[in-house]
């Protein structure tokens, strides 16, 4: 989907998401000491990015679409906290180096080719100590799990990822992890990949 499909999604409903935090980012980052600025790759409404400011962190909110990012900073106004959006395609994303403690890539997908320079961004996007955290629909999902892009080409593993990160970092956790899924038709249980390194 272009900005402009993401927009009109967006558009269409008060949260598309909602206004907590993803649990494995919570779950991961939640006794991680705030070290100056964060980014927030694909942000979209900003759950993820209000909740690093919530913590203490100085946040970027990265994302292409113009609607998700003023609900963003409403979200970050109703919270009580500030946000910088940057409102770019992550294709054009170029970031100074060692610029930020801390990267989150949260359930971006796009072909591996764009993908992969996107990973390579956030890592040279972050300083020697930094954290770089990714949370994704995981490729077996599609066969195994609930839910999320049923396009192959768009869908990753955490060893994908982490074998990406290795040359730049130290590789914390690289695994598939369950999340549970609760629908009209009852519960499910989505499978996503989680890859977390510290930048060398």
């Amino acid at each position: 989907m272009d900005a402009a499909a993401w927009d009109e999604r967006y558009r269409g409903t008060e949260l598309v998401w909602s206004a907590a935090p993803n649990r494995f980012v919570e779950q991961e980052l939640a006794a991680l000491r705030p070290a100056g600025r964060a980014v927030d790759l694909a942000a979209g409404e900003g759950r993820n990015a209000v909740w690093l400011a919530e913590r203490g962190w100085q946040v970027d909110a990265v994302d292409f679409s113009t609607v998700a990012l003023e609900k963003a900073e409403r979200l970050a106004t109703e919270r009580g906290v500030r946000l910088h959006t940057v409102r770019t395609d992550l294709m054009a994303w170029s970031p100074s180096e060692a610029a930020y403690g801390l990267a989150l890539i949260a359930y971006l997908h796009l072909p591996w080719q764009q993908m992969e320079h996107v990973l390579r961004q956030a890592a040279r996007a972050v300083g020697p100590g930094g954290t770089l955290l990714l949370v994704g629909h995981d490729t077996a999902n599609l066969r195994h799990g609930h839910g999320g892009p049923q396009d192959p080409r768009v869908l990753y593993t955490a060893e994908q990822v982490a074998s990406l990160w290795r040359p730049y970092a130290d590789i914390v956790r690289a695994e598939t992890v369950e999340r549970p899924v609760t629908g009209a038709d009852g519960r499910h249980i989505a499978l996503d990949a989680l890859v977390r390194a510290v930048r060398m």
